[in-house]
């Protein structure tokens, strides 16, 4: 082609495959993404606080738009290509030509190559610290607020505080690891479109074996011995009576190295191997229990009420017994209000010698309320009212340790109830012990017998030996290590603490 002068017109240069719609968008927003993510990063790296929604976007939500974007501008070129190709354009090639002696073309493919290298470098910085994030205690607790906020704040006070969530949901290794994001899927799933159930339903089916959890850090055959334990209870009278039980719990232990295994521990399967079936999701109602010692012996112990038939025990789900059957609450417990108000007591937050505390402050946190506030607001109206109305005189002479005592039923309730959820401590039962929960009972009751006779005993010297009982003043014998009632109930036999001590008051 020549121009009017007669001179040859140069060839226009043709456009790049990139100059299209499509590819432009995915250009600015992979450009955007990029910066907002550098941007949070910086934030994170300055900001001294925690922040659930920053992680998520620096991490997940933000690399997601960079890569959409980096994909937009792949298929735009394509898109290109097609429609220049069916115009009938003579300059493409079948492949990608690349000419290094070239000096454009070198530009371009080391500038691409650097592109790519830092690119490469910064997702794998970003996968990690994504990968990091997804398992921080920030992720699991707070990312969720209002769903798993019962769970994130028992958490806080318990003493597992110190040990990440994964370190006992997950544990080590890719399966699970891989198991728990599949899983997490669902309950994203269940979190927007308000599908989880109130409250959260536990046990947690297909938990992780506590050997490859618990054990890593507890070892049964180094926990053996006894433990000393004192236990401390202001009664429901007007001077908050303190009763004071000294106890040695018969934790046991050992290995079959070093000696007979013996105590509680004599459950765990370093001495034998215990399985049971439970009639009930909360593992509550057991009708059938298999030991297995070392030697092979099997025995099996059937409850005498509701026995299941061999068809039934055949069919039947089988558990075998770990930590978490007795240690079921290790990092969530949800303290019975008497429980809390005995611990607050004894620690100095309360003043006991405000009269009938122990009985308002348990009455108090018994309530049902709908939200946490209405909570709040009626324990500061009502307590101060208490005093107000029917001990004028202690009103006028204790009101700070009336307004402590506020502040510290306050803290009780916003710790341990949760009424948006439905939690607190009757919804997810401690199985430690037998005091507010059936817990040791659900076995050891005296009824669950082999065919030959023998029971599973419930002799409270097999778990504890009591040393002394103290009320107030008084110090109550104690019958060869056996527990004394302070009242005279009669004969106890057949009775279980839990059918009067229910975590708020005795039952009238």
């Amino acid at each position: 082609m020549t121009d009017e002068s007669g001179g040859r017109q140069a060839a226009k240069p043709t456009p790049r495959l990139l100059r299209n719609f499509i590819s432009i968008l995915g250009s600015a927003m992979s450009i955007a993404s990029a910066a907002s993510i550098l941007f949070l990063i910086l934030i994170e790296l300055l900001d001294t606080r925690s922040n659930p929604y920053l992680g998520i976007l620096a991490y997940i939500i933000l690399p997601g738009f960079l890569l959409l974007g980096l994909g937009l501008i792949f298929i735009g070129t394509l898109v290109e290509r097609r429609r220049r190709s069916k115009q009938g354009a003579s300059e493409l090639s079948p492949f990608p030509v690349l000419d290094l002696n070239d000096a454009r073309q070198r530009r371009r493919f080391l500038s691409f190559s650097g592109f790519t290298f830092l690119f490469l470098f910064i997702s794998a910085f970003g996968s990690y610290r994504a990968y990091e994030f997804t398992d921080s205690v920030v992720f699991c607790g707070q990312l969720c607020h209002s769903v798993m906020n019962p769970e994130f704040v028992a958490y806080q006070a318990s003493a597992h505080a110190r040990v990440r969530c994964v370190d006992c949901h997950v544990g080590a290794g890719a399966g699970w690891y891989l198991r728990s994001k599949l899983s997490g899927a669902y309950q994203v799933y269940s979190v927007w479109f308000k599908k989880y159930p109130k409250p959260i339903p536990t046990p947690v089916h297909n938990l992780r074996p506590a050997q490859e959890t618990c054990e890593q850090c507890h070892w049964p055959e180094k926990f053996f011995g006894t433990q000393l334990k004192m236990f401390n209870h202001y009664g429901f009278d007007e001077k908050n009576t303190l009763t004071q039980v000294r106890m040695l719990i018969n934790t046991g232990g050992g290995s079959p190295e070093k000696g007979l295994v013996t105590g509680i521990h004599w459950h765990m399967n370093i001495a034998n191997e215990i399985t049971y079936i439970a009639n009930d999701d909360h593992r509550q109602v057991i009708p059938w229990v298999q030991r297995k010692d070392p030697q092979g012996n099997v025995e099996e112990f059937v409850a005498e009420t509701g026995a299941l038939t061999p068809d039934q025990i055949a069919s039947s789900q089988k558990r075998r017994m770990d930590c978490v059957e007795c240690h079921n609450r290790p990092a969530h417990v949800y303290v019975p209000p008497d429980r809390a108000v005995n611990e607050s007591m004894f620690a100095g937050k309360m003043d006991v010698s405000l009269p009938f505390l122990k009985e308002k402050s348990v009455e108090l946190l018994s309530r049902r309320f709908d939200t946490t506030d209405a909570a709040v607001a009626a324990i500061a109206r009502d307590l101060d009212a208490y005093y107000r109305d029917n001990y004028a005189r202690v009103y006028s002479a204790k009101r700070d340790s009336i307004n402590a005592a506020v502040t510290e039923i306050q803290r009780i309730y916003k710790t341990y109830f949760f009424p948006e959820m439905n939690v607190d401590w009757t919804s997810h039962v401690d199985n430690i012990g037998h005091y507010y929960s059936i817990g040791c009972f659900r076995c050891h009751d005296g009824k669950h017998k082999t065919k030959t006779g023998k029971v599973i005993r419930e002799d409270c010297n097999i778990c504890h030996t009591v040393l002394d009982q103290i009320e107030g003043v008084k110090t109550i014998a104690v019958k060869n290590g056996s527990f004394q009632h302070p009242i005279d109930l009669g004969d106890l036999t057949g009775m279980k603490c839990t059918d009067c001590h229910t975590g708020k008051g005795l039952k009238q």
